[in-house]
């Protein structure tokens, strides 16, 4: 597919570990999912501690944007030191309890209160903010029909519906957050902590996730949910709240296009996938139109600095991680406004033109 980029086509070209080592050392801070990126379950993934140890020896800020609403960030410090990452201080942690017991004591007035369907986690970030909260744990139906179901009452305080992971989530509970938002109307806040549908596990497992429940919520009381996690920019302002970092040298790494990757792209930081969570090869392929990796792409994840990157670029009409139509292992397209070095004649593999449409984004597959 030939375009012009300076007046000539670009070519596909090889990524040496000279330009890897570019890459990260033009970004001073770094944001990591948990699931699905650094661990599965209570496994780490292979190769991640020593990475992101390496990465803290070299002077880098690590900082930790999580969906996962079912732990407090001290409980986060301790799992990332249970690992064997490097320590970490909960104000470097930004779980979606956090940020959604953040958002709620901005935007509710004195005294009000949460109905939660979540975790204790979710409960013990609303107590550190001040935040009256009801709902967490078990609930029964208050009665055998549905007439009793309708009537039972409800705390006058509460002025928000909070939806994040609940391993207690019911019928009961999905009737009392509905009657509160329909007492309340818009005075009553409908907030979710992600949409992410599924949680991935050791072994390629997974279970249903947060955005299951959401949708579920959503549903009964038909209106749309404020979602603090990712791809939500409100998760990053977040962070930038805590340390003044430039979108320009942070990179963004995750396991999920639509949740990791998206919130980096609109936010303008360099973004990272990994495929050791919920994306597959075969989705990153549909993001192509249909074009395919070569399928002699083998484990991508040795350790975290061999992934692909999506590198976003915001000069003229560049927008968004758009993949590239034709790729294979260890090739990179570059875009003019981000190629890691001079231009050098690389060999095209059978089959692969190599070239790339003018202003499309950079794919790195990092080597050591």
């Amino acid at each position: 597919m030939a375009a012009m980029a300076g007046g000539g086509p670009r070519q596909c070209r090889r990524l040496e570990a000279e330009a890897a080592r570019a890459v990260l050392g033009a970004a001073d801070t770094l944001l990591f999912d948990c699931d699905g990126v650094l661990w599965r379950g209570e496994a780490a993934v292979g190769g991640a501690a020593a990475t992101l140890g390496r990465l803290a020896a070299a002077g880098k800020r690590l900082c930790y944007v999580t969906n996962n609403s079912s732990r407090t960030r001290v409980a986060y410090t301790e799992k990332l030191r249970r690992l064997g990452f490097p320590p970490a201080e909960p104000r470097h942690i930004f779980g979606s309890a956090f940020c959604a017991a953040r958002y709620l004591r901005q935007a509710l007035p004195p005294g009000a209160a949460a109905y939660v369907l979540g975790s204790p986690a979710l409960a013990a970030e609303l107590e550190a903010v001040g935040i009256p909260h009801l709902g967490p744990g078990p609930a029964a139906l208050p009665g055998p029909a549905p007439a009793d179901w309708a009537q039972a009452p409800l705390d006058p305080a509460v002025r928000a519906v909070l939806v994040g992971f609940d391993e207690h989530f019911s019928y009961a509970k999905l009737c009392q957050a509905l009657r509160y938002l329909l007492r309340g109307g818009s005075d009553c806040l409908l907030v979710g902590t992600n949409r992410d549908h599924r949680l991935p596990l050791e072994g390629g497992t997974g279970i249903p996730g947060t955005g299951c429940l959401v949708k579920a919520v959503e549903t009964a009381a038909q209106r749309e949910a404020f979602i603090v996690g990712k791809p939500n920019r409100y998760m990053f302002d977040c962070v930038v709240s805590e340390f003044n970092i430039d979108p320009a040298r942070t990179i963004m790494v995750g396991d999920r296009l639509d949740t990791d990757i998206l919130m980096g792209n609109s936010c303008g930081l360099t973004t990272l996938l990994t495929l050791t969570g919920v994306t597959t090869l075969d989705e990153v392929k549909g993001q192509e139109g249909g074009s395919a990796l070569h399928s002699s792409i083998q484990d991508l994840l040795d350790h975290l600095v061999r992934c692909l990157v999506f590198c976003n670029c915001w000069h003229q009409r560049c927008w968004g991680p758009q993949l590239l139509p034709q790729l294979c292992p260890g090739w990179l397209a570059a875009c003019p406004a981000h190629a890691p070095g001079p231009a050098r004649p690389a060999e095209e593999p059978d089959g692969l033109g190599g070239q790339v449409q003018e202003h499309h984004h950079l794919l790195h597959n990092l080597a050591e």
